[in-house]
């Protein structure tokens, strides 16, 4: 048989799943999923491209010219390219299915040897074969969502007039003041140059002529931008050297961190609030077959969950009135509650979970427990921070308004153990034209990880970095 479709006409797999594709000639290409061959003389191949979580069904008779050499030898793993007719399916459960007029193999695998077999196996496992799990449903429905979250956040910001500004990976300074950061480096370890008095490291003898270390955040330099082009925002990689193994924490993930001038807290407030609803109405809208997966198979309230939070109107509450609730609540909280502290997990969700049922945003943070760029209240006690908690995880989102002051964010850099002339350029935009600004701080990975219901960090990002871990 001859088909008249071009080779180069290929439509994914997606798009033939739909009705309207009926009666057309198509040419699809994808990885075998199962294959059932049929005494009656054909096979039914369930094909795969990742576009689409569902697979669809490829009908191949015996009489095409392959059938026994090729067709009847591709297993689970192996890769096909069909030409053929979209036909209304007569199964239950799919719309339709290619009835195939030739079917190349592109690729065999042997069904011995391929890894992953229709069968249960587990996350850890799928873990030490990184460059085959985004084969299995649950990491390409991972790999959809992630994609469309990341889609709809550049959407949010864009319809916004808001500019995408790409901020240094490389960089001499450490926005957290918490010192757990890769050092970049190109001298020979056994051979490092030092200083002739002090023996102190001489990095003027290294690539950049200073100490430089991988960033931990974007948000200096992206208010260097915010400064001048009014609101932008960042979306890179960021990088954090904390010996943690738990399966909220990785070394590398990706953060989006807006930064808006002429913007207060309650402003900040507002845009974090509307940046989820955002995200998580895109992927209700348009990951439908992934999201009721998940909602199936990983974590059976993760649709609700997210209704719920497009649906409602954020609480908002200040620090104080937070630890006053807590520690009227009853609760017995494995960390004690008393003024001062950083909230726990645990906290946040009694707020999220059971005093309000929906989510939470605190403001007007202890000063001690926060970075020396948040603006200090009048009180002096306490600054404009503000968390965005959700039910389940707590907090999603960090922000503040930032310290326009140049007087009072000397002296909190001091506070903080931080040299002022080390930050010489972030003290001249306080000197030449200060403004109020604000921005706020969201991991990509631990909201995929909240969209999707996945335990482990580490199964939400393509390569995971985490301590001893770097493969691929």
């Amino acid at each position: 048989m001859t088909s008249t479709v071009k080779t180069t006409d290929r439509i994914p797999v997606k798009e033939a799943l739909c009705e309207e594709s009926i009666g057309k000639k198509v040419k699809i290409c994808g990885w075998v999923r199962t294959r059932r061959d049929s005494k009656a003389g054909f096979s039914f191949i369930e094909l795969n491209d990742g576009s689409s979580f569902n697979s669809i069904q490829v009908v191949a008779p015996k009489e095409l010219d392959n059938y026994e050499s090729e067709i009847l030898n591709a297993g689970i793993g192996s890769s096909l390219e069909i030409l053929g007719e979209v036909v209304e399916s007569p199964g239950k459960g799919q719309a339709t299915e290619v009835k195939a007029d030739s079917v190349k193999v592109l690729g065999f695998a042997d069904p011995k040897e391929y890894p992953l077999q229709k069968k249960g196996t587990s996350f850890e496992f799928l873990r030490t074969i990184g460059h085959l799990r985004p084969r299995t449903n649950t990491f390409g429905a991972v790999a959809r969502v992630r994609n469309e979250i990341c889609r709809a956040i550049h959407e949010f910001f864009q319809s916004r007039g808001f500019v995408y500004v790409h901020t240094p990976i490389i960089t001499g300074s450490d926005c957290e003041g918490a010192g757990q950061m890769f050092k970049v480096t190109t001298f020979d370890l056994d051979d490092v140059p030092r200083k002739e008095k002090s023996n102190e490291i001489d990095f003027e003898q290294d690539f950049f002529g200073r100490q430089t270390n991988l960033t931990v955040s974007g948000q200096l330099e992206a208010e260097i931008y915010a400064t001048a082009l009014s609101n932008v925002y960042t979306f890179g990689p960021t990088f954090r050297a904390e010996n943690s193994n738990t399966s909220r924490h990785l070394s590398e993930f990706w953060m989006i961190e807006p930064e808006m001038a002429f913007c207060d807290l309650e402003g900040d407030m507002d845009v974090a609030e509307a940046f989820l609803k955002h995200i998580f109405s895109s992927v209700l809208k348009n990951c439908p077959d992934d999201m009721n997966f998940f909602n199936q198979r990983i974590d059976k309230t993760v649709i609700e969950t997210l209704t719920a939070i497009v649906e409602s109107d954020f609480h908002r509450l200040s620090y104080t009135e937070a630890i006053e609730i807590l520690e009227k609540s009853g609760e017995s909280f494995e960390f004690p509650v008393k003024w001062g502290i950083d909230l726990q997990s645990e906290h946040e969700r009694y707020l999220t979970e059971k005093k309000f049922k929906k989510p939470v945003i605190v403001y007007d943070y202890p000063r001690e427990i926060k970075a020396f760029y948040m603006r200090l209240n009048e009180d002096g006690k306490t600054v404009r921070a503000m968390d965005v908690l959700v039910p389940k995880v707590g907090e999603i989102i960090g922000g503040s308004q930032r310290e326009e002051r140049l007087d009072v964010l000397k002296e909190r850099m001091i506070d903080c153990d931080l040299n002022p002339e080390e930050y010489w350029w972030y003290l001249d935009l306080r000197r030449y034209g200060t403004v109020p600004h604000a921005g706020f701080g969201l991991g990509l990975e631990r909201t995929v990880q909240f969209v999707t219901g996945m335990a482990n960090i580490r199964d939400v990002i393509p390569f995971p970095r985490a301590p001893k871990t770097a493969d691929f």
